[in-house]
């Protein structure tokens, strides 16, 4: 009967033990999921900024060295991530791929222009400084206009600013949650134990000696459980960074590793905390206490 007592006693702490470390993990994968997404914010918001672009359209008697002059210029200008010059003939081919039939046949002549798409490096797309690149080029003689899309660039950066503050705020709330999620977690599983915690300090042990072995497992738990919340990141991370290459997502090593270890540390932390304060607690009870 005591053998089978004692079996189950040990199932229901195995499985308590279990739950605690399904808990943290999943807590504090979600937490990396919440980090990663905070480190990133900004490369996935210039990333489409990067992917909007300033046509210039050049006049027919543009000559060409002026031409080359410009395109010269804008691939060297700092504002500038990559400068294409594209002809007349071959924005008509482009035009005669996209609606399917040659618009030249019909009007007999091309009424296109030569052209110069110009992607910009991501802190220069905004409303302010694309209308003064704007002013430079069309000051230019043989410049007939500059056209980009300035109602898309101001939602974006409007955008931007707004999930930029909102990440920021999730991310407080969120940290703030894991903490009483896995704060939870342990202290049920020290409650299950609040009788062998007063039967060791009714037997004179100190109240450091009874808390040293609950915390030490915690914080094995903890580390379990943070291993297998980076294990899980760091699968979520390999499969972003190959289905978007271009975000370049395993660039930051340095901020990578950093919230691979405070990930680490926060289970830890969390773990040592939490159940120093729920043994505490059940340490200062009356015995009688411990049944409510």
């Amino acid at each position: 009967m005591a053998s089978s007592f004692e079996t189950y006693q040990k199932r229901r702490l195995i499985s308590s033990y279990f739950s605690v470390v399904i808990s943290i993990s999943l807590v504090l994968f979600l937490l990396g999921l919440l980090g990663l997404l905070v480190l990133n914010t900004k490369k996935v918001a210039d990333h489409f900024k990067e992917k909007i672009a300033l046509t210039v359209y050049l006049k027919d008697s543009a000559k060409e060295v002026e031409i080359k002059q410009l395109e010269q210029s804008l691939a060297l200008a700092e504002y500038t991530k990559t400068a294409k010059f594209i002809s007349k003939e071959q924005a008509a081919e482009e035009h005669t791929a996209v609606i399917g039939e040659n618009f030249m046949e019909f009007l007999g002549y091309n009424p296109l222009q030569n052209s110069i798409d110009v992607y910009m490096l991501a802190d220069y797309v905004s409303p302010v400084k694309m209308e003064e690149i704007n002013a430079e080029l069309i000051a230019k003689d043989f410049v007939d206009e500059v056209i980009y899309d300035k109602p898309l660039i101001a939602l974006l950066n409007d955008n931007v600013k707004k999930i930029s503050l909102w990440v920021l705020i999730i991310s407080s709330l969120f940290t703030f949650i894991a903490v009483l999620l896995i704060n939870s977690s342990i202290r049920l599983s020290v409650y299950a134990k609040r009788f062998t915690i007063k039967t060791m300090q009714m037997v004179g042990a100190t109240k450091r000696f009874i808390r040293r072995p609950f915390i030490w497992k915690s914080v094995r738990l903890g580390m379990i459980g943070a291993i297998l919340a980076m294990i899980g990141m760091g699968l979520v991370l390999f499969y972003l960074n190959k289905t978007f290459p271009e975000l370049q997502l395993l660039e930051d090593e340095v901020l990578l590793i950093a919230l691979f270890v405070f990930i680490f540390l926060m289970g830890l932390f969390i773990t040592w905390i939490s159940t120093f304060f729920a043994t505490q607690r059940f340490l200062n009870l009356q015995t009688d206490e411990l049944y409510y």
